[in-house]
């Protein structure tokens, strides 16, 4: 029987990893895209350990010349690809005074989080219709809480996570009659390199009260989610935006 395949952009640490890692262990063959010029050691191997076929290439999705060879990558090692996991993003590049942002800061955030993610979407929705079958397909985007909850000190970064939302809600209306399920996962804090600078701010706000369910989410609490949509098991659920994390997003009084 052949194993389905997913691509995981930004797929070499933090979440990206987790959900790389909670594909294999779901039996999905992986090929990790990242801006690497190689994979990281141990990866590979990591991967394959879970009894997985693994591959990888460097991409920076930003440059969509590049999104045809990574589409390529994935068919040509596993012959099929069955979800696409968009992960890779960055953070503002500076925080601060919004009245202060930079246009090439806020270009970078869009370039990256937004607009690569859209075009890569693209790519990868065209090469699932061209390879038609009855298995499960998913398109499954990592946004943010920031999607919807402001930040003023770094409205570049909830900018391009809002945009992005936006761009699943239509994906998702697009794919839905052929069977391919679009989700939106929005983390909230999440423990990994991006938030180990600010580890002690986060640390004094979950125990003020901030996050309802008292603790750091892990990237471990994405993948198994990822993991879930990916099976398939979720298919009629295609559209939904899926917080994870520990209802810090409810509206409270």
């Amino acid at each position: 029987m052949t194993r389905p395949a997913a691509i995981v952009t930004g797929g070499a640490r933090g979440i990206g990893l987790a959900c790389a890692e909670a594909l294999a262990d779901a039996g999905f063959d992986i090929l990790v895209a990242d801006l690497a010029e190689r994979a990281p050691d141990g990866l590979a191997a990591d991967i394959t350990a879970r009894g997985a076929k693994f591959a990888y290439i460097r991409c920076d999705i930003a440059n969509l010349d590049g999104h045809a060879a990574l589409v390529d990558a994935a068919t040509n090692a596993f012959g099929r690809i069955d979800c696409l996991v968009n992960n890779a993003g960055v953070g503002a590049v500076v925080r601060g005074d919004l009245l202060e942002l930079k246009p090439e800061n806020f270009d970078r955030a869009l370039n990256i989080n937004l607009r690569g993610t859209v075009f890569l979407s693209q790519a990868v929705a065209k090469a699932m219709l061209a390879a038609p079958g009855d298995h499960p397909r998913s398109i499954i985007t990592i946004t943010s809480v920031s999607a919807e909850m402001a930040s003023p000190e770094r409205s570049d970064y909830c900018i391009s996570k809002a945009g992005l939302s936006m761009w699943v809600k239509n994906l998702a209306l697009r794919l839905a009659p052929e069977n391919i399920g679009v989700f939106e996962l929005r983390p909230g804090i999440i423990r990994t390199e991006m938030t180990a600078g600010v580890t002690a701010k986060y640390d004094a706000l979950i125990d003020g009260g901030l996050v309802p369910a008292k603790r750091w989410g892990e990237a471990s609490d994405i993948g198994a989610v990822v993991a879930t949509l990916a099976a398939g098991k979720l298919g009629f659920s295609t559209g939904s935006i899926i917080n994870v994390d520990g209802a810090l997003s409810v509206p409270r009084l």
